[in-house]
């Protein structure tokens, strides 16, 4: 320590530091931990700051309180704290406010006497065991950086939200060698306050914050991490960063409406790049230019449409010179939003940027018209003369033009505003993508105000649109609404949404209205409140975050004293407390578990009625498969009976002539407690037992390739207990459907089944392939039927259906990136074939415009049995579709690209694919391109290996199942 600040100590009544510099040695009078504690104008959070560190489990530690020039007091709470624990608490002052972070931590670390080195904000707590953990973590490791999980708790929520700080980077202990081991530290965690720093180890590399500049974290962090010489982190909670969403002063990182914040934070980002490439550590880089494209660019690109033309210029100055130095396939790693964004930002292509900012914050709204060119789909018709801007505007995998102006969320941007007396004028332009709606439409409109309260619907107000009509690439309309109809309760409904619903030939879709234009919506008008009383009489428009004109209610000049008795008085807080109470009771009624206990102890007494039967498909997802099958026959066979159909998502496509329950709602329930009968594919929902009087009929969805139940590595993995309590699941099946002795090995045993259980009768959905086959052979033809003109085959073309199995991206997402170039497979075979896309049920897929009328999408059609039977050719991979479609004794073709990885990596497989596939199994484009030249051909050299596939795979398949099934449990319905 040098004089002064030893002075500094000595006037501010603490000890002068004991050790000479430099000194980390823990001994008498050296701690082995140091947490410095910085504030400024903190003094009420001062003391819990530090008291969460006396408080450590860990006992040897120090405490460094380091005011930034304070002057509210906060110096003067240090000292009392220090005098109050004089052999743990030291307190010391800058000469002058910094206007940072990065000084007082910078004093923090040459004051501080430990081995090690924590920062704490005054603002925030340690966890109880953060040093001690820590501590051993860098003991043990020999680590010079030990880093921990940080939780932001946000402090001001009533229901105690607390959200990690990317916790897969602490999902276990680990040492690196080098941050290039695991890029995502220094990308993501810069934060300085959940890490234990070997203080010797920030002396010998001269590591400090940067002072007189925002954002110092970043490059401290990025410093820590490329000096340090071994890392360790551990999967224990540290650091509570507390949040104030409420705070009346925003935080220097929210101040992002001050053009000098962005400034910084590119600063900070250019030292950080400086830094990175003096290490040559390049690939990181480029990890670290992802993550600016998604998320540190995205903060800022938020704020444009609130922010004058002025302010809109100089941050894209600032940016642009920045996006200049970033690796162009980075873009390529973000979301294509935020690849558009920063393409239109760095050629300040402004009337396109701001709709485009929009999708950014609504990410589900459609804001741009959109152009067609050339088969594929761009944000807008501007720079598509630029190659790198024709690749980044390409939006054609998103799908937009496959989607229905009822799965739309349509930009709907405010034109108009005007109010006077007790009426709002309001004017709009709603884009049209692609002309999704056509000139031709019958349009009418809705404005609907809607309180905004999460869960809960008190009231609405409708009002009619007056005009609403086409005006060239958009459609425009015009209404008004007198607010007096309009009656608030005024206490829990403060804020009030608007949304226009728009009907298109009779489909309805849904949008917000967008307040663009900044002060465009302005003015007071009055309301008739309710509770008079307690509440305000007025409303004026406010635009949200995410950018829609909302109303707030607010007290005119006489109500203004009322309210605020009212709002804080006995009444109000009765008002505001049993609205909590009821939501609150309102979601334990909706609580999963509540549920479960409803079905157990209410519904499961109550009487079973006799002939009610609940069907399921694929989790509710379909009207399809086998227990179609088996309803329809039972209709055909005019049987009495009360039919229920479970649904997820919608009820469209199932039975109009059936009572329809969404999957997991009270209906479903009690109606599955009561049935007499289940029919299901899949499983009904785990937790729900089975009773006695009830007959579970498993149909099951295919036979099986790859290795099932028990027999997976994953099953046999869990604990004795899991086991059992997962075959409690499988033990209701009373029956359980199998098409072959295959079956029987694999599936039944790999469920544990009984022979009792096992119904050897076949699957009711091949019912229809089997009597297609036969009608074949008995030279009868091929009948198409409706489906083919449906989906706009022509005559002249033979179809080819793909159907893959599942594949999972392990991003979250669902999208399946088919395997070949379907555009050069329309090119080749679109004169010859029309080919149907069938992505599993879990998954989709997006075509593009060029291949329209070649290659359809079918994955949204319920029933996969009706496109096997329409198909001349089957591709396929390892789906169970394969015994299936083998029933029809038609070319089949297996597209095995990845055979490899999936067989020996994956879950493995019950044969060997290569060796008994009833065709040909392809690794490449290529190959199946070469195969595909004649079906006929190919129908003929594999017509032996066909006839022994089915006679293995599918011999109980006689297209009698559903019949069987019905007589063997439901003859005794039958009328008369």
């Amino acid at each position: 320590m040098n004089v002064d600040q030893s002075r500094t100590f000595a006037e501010d009544g603490a000890e002068p530091t004991a050790s000479p510099a430099g000194s980390t040695g823990s001994g008498p009078g050296r701690p082995a931990v140091s947490v410095v504690v910085i504030v400024y104008n903190d003094a009420a959070r001062l003391p819990t700051a530090v008291r969460s560190v006396l408080d450590q489990t860990l006992r040897d530690v120090e405490v460094v309180v380091v005011d930034d020039r304070s002057t509210d007091g906060s110096y003067e709470v240090a000292r009392g704290l220090a005098a109050a624990h004089p052999d743990r608490v030291r307190a010391c002052r800058l000469p002058e406010n910094s206007g940072g972070c990065g000084a007082p931590r910078n004093r923090g670390i040459t004051e501080a006497r430990g081995t090690y080195v924590l920062f704490l904000d005054s603002d925030d707590v340690l966890e109880r065991n953060a040093c001690r953990n820590m501590l051993e973590a860098a003991e043990a490791t020999g680590a010079d950086l030990v880093s921990g999980l940080c939780v932001r708790v946000h402090v001001d929520s009533r229901t105690g939200k607390e959200v990690k700080w990317y916790p897969w980077l602490y999902e276990r202990t680990r040492t690196l060698e080098s941050i290039s081991e695991l890029p995502d530290l220094l990308v993501f965690d810069t934060l300085s306050t959940n890490k234990c720093y070997r203080r010797r180890f920030l002396l010998d590399e001269g590591l400090r914050f940067p002072v007189g500049i925002h954002y110092e974290d970043l490059l401290f962090s990025a410093q820590a991490y490329a000096t340090a010489r071994r890392i360790t982190l551990i999967p224990n909670r540290v650091y509570d960063w507390r949040v104030a969403d409420k705070a009346e002063t925003k935080s220097i990182s929210n101040r992002r409406d001050e053009i000098a914040n962005f400034t910084h934070r590119m600063e900070i980002h250019r030292r950080v790049d400086r830094l990175l490439a003096d290490r040559g550590l390049l690939e990181l880089k480029f990890a670290k230019d992802v993550k600016f494209l998604k998320h540190d660019l995205v903060l800022h690109l938020r704020e444009l449409p609130f922010r004058d033309a002025a302010y809109r210029e100089e941050f894209a100055a600032i940016a642009r010179e920045y996006l200049e130095s970033i690796d162009r396939t980075a873009f390529d790693e973000t979301e294509p939003i935020h690849a558009i964004c920063a393409y239109l930002l760095q050629v300040s292509d402004w009337d396109n940027l701001l709709p485009a900012v929009d999708t950014l914050t609504n990410r589900d709204k459609i804001s741009s018209p959109l152009v067609e060119r050339d088969g594929r789909v761009y944000w807008c018709a501007e720079h598509l003369d630029d190659p790198f801007g024709r690749h980044v505007l390409d939006v054609t995998e998103l799908g937009h033009h496959v989607k229905p102006v009822d799965r739309m969320f349509l930009r709907n941007e405010l034109t108009s505003y005007e109010s006077g007396g007790t009426t709002v004028r309001l004017a709009g332009s709603i884009t049209n993508p692609l002309g999704v709606i056509p000139p031709g439409a019958r349009l009418t409109g809705e404005l609907e105000f809607y309180a905004r309260r999460p869960g809960v619907r008190f009231q609405t107000f409708r009002f009619p649109v007056a005009n609403v009509g086409h005006a060239g690439g958009t459609v425009v309309w015009e209404g008004s609404a007198d607010l007096t109809t309009v009656r608030p309760l005024g206490i829990v409904d403060a804020v009030w949404d608007v949304r226009l619903h728009l009907d298109v030939d009779g489909v309805r879709t849904t949008t917000r209205l967008t307040a663009a234009e900044p002060g465009l919506a302005t003015g007071r008008l009055p309301v008739r409140p309710r509770l008079t009383r307690l509440v305000a009489d007025r409303i004026e428009p406010v635009v949200s975050s995410r950018g829609h004109l909302s109303f707030r209610l607010v007290p005119g000049k006489k109500a203004d004293a009322v309210v605020r008795r009212g709002v804080h008085g006995r009444a109000a807080t009765l008002a505001k407390t049993g609205y909590r109470k009821a939501r609150s009771l309102r979601g334990r009624l909706a609580s999963g578990q509540t549920k479960i206990r409803l079905y157990h102890e209410v519904f499961s007494r109550l009487p079973v009625r006799k002939g009610l039967v609940v069907f399921e498909s694929h989790l509710g997802r379909q009207y399809s498969d086998s227990p179609r099958a088996i309803y329809e026959e039972m209709r055909r066979q005019g049987l009495e009976f009360e039919p229920v159909w479970a649904y997820t998502g919608g009820p469209a496509g199932f039975p109009d002539d059936a009572t329809l329950v969404r999957r997991w709602s009270l209906p479903y329930l009690r109606a599955l407690a009561q049935a007499e009968f289940w029919v299901d594919n899949q499983s009904y929902p785990l937790k729900l037992t089975k009773r006695p009087e009830t007959t579970y009929i498993q149909t099951w969805h295919g036979s099986a390739l790859k290795r099932m139940g028990f027999d997976e590595a994953e099953w046999k993995l869990k604990s004795r207990e899991e086991q059992a309590e997962q075959q409690k699941v499988l033990d209701r099946f009373d029956r359980f459907l199998v098409r072959s002795e295959h079956d029987v090995r694999t599936l039944a045993r790999a469920f544990r089944l009984q022979e009792r259980t096992l119904l050897r009768v076949g699957y009711p959905r091949n019912d229809a392939l089997v009597r297609a086959r036969r009608r074949e052979a008995a030279g009868a033809g091929r009948e198409r039927g409706p489906l083919a003109a449906e989906l706009g085959v022509p005559e002249d073309r033979q179809v080819l259906l793909y159907a893959p199995t599942f594949r999972s991206r392990g991003d979250g997402r669902k999208r399946f990136e088919l395997p070949f170039d379907v555009e050069r497979f329309a090119d080749t075979f679109g004169d010859r074939y029309v080919l149907l896309v069938r992505s599993h049920y879990l998954n989709h897929v997006v075509l593009p415009p060029s291949v329209r009328g070649r290659v359809v999408d079918v994955t949204a059609h319920h029933d996969v049995t009706p496109l096997l039977a329409l198909a001349d050719g089957l591709i396929t991979d390892y789906s169970s579709v394969m015994f299936d479609y083998a029933l029809l004794d038609r070319p089949m073709f297996f597209f095995a690209y990845d055979y490899d990885a999936y067989v020996h990596e994956d879950r493995g497989t019950y044969f060997d694919l290569l060796e008994r596939a009833p065709g040909p199994v392809l690794r490449t484009e290529d190959e199946l391109h070469a195969v595909l030249g004649s079906l006929e051909e190919q129908a003929v050299k594999y017509a032996p290996r066909r006839e022994q596939f089915v006679a293995e795979f599918g011999e109980y398949d006689q297209g009698t199942a559903a019949r069987d099934v019905v007589d063997q449990f439901f003859g005794h319905r039958r009328r008369g």
